[in-house]
């Protein structure tokens, strides 16, 4: 459907991530991608992803600087340098 790419679960998945990133102190535009979310918006990530983006949402809501310092510090979360300006 035309103009639904921002909505669904990929929308939600793919601010997860840039929620961790942010909480990182880097703060990207909504329509960055990087890791696995191009496969999300895709409909092609798989239900490995959905268990790790459930971990990054826990890690962001916990009372754990380190735990989301951590997590952050995974290549395949970490916003990628020609992401970054």
């Amino acid at each position: 459907m035309p103009g639904t790419e921002n909505f669904g679960p990929a929308e939600i998945s793919g601010n997860t991530i840039r929620d961790l990133a942010a909480l990182n102190k880097a703060e990207m535009l909504p329509w960055d991608e990087w890791g696995q979310m191009t496969a999300a918006y895709a409909g092609q990530a798989g239900p490995g992803y959905d268990v790790l983006v459930d971990e990054v949402a826990a890690a962001c809501a916990s009372d754990s600087p380190r735990l989301v310092v951590d997590l952050y510090s995974r290549p395949e979360l970490r916003v990628p340098a020609e992401l970054i300006q």
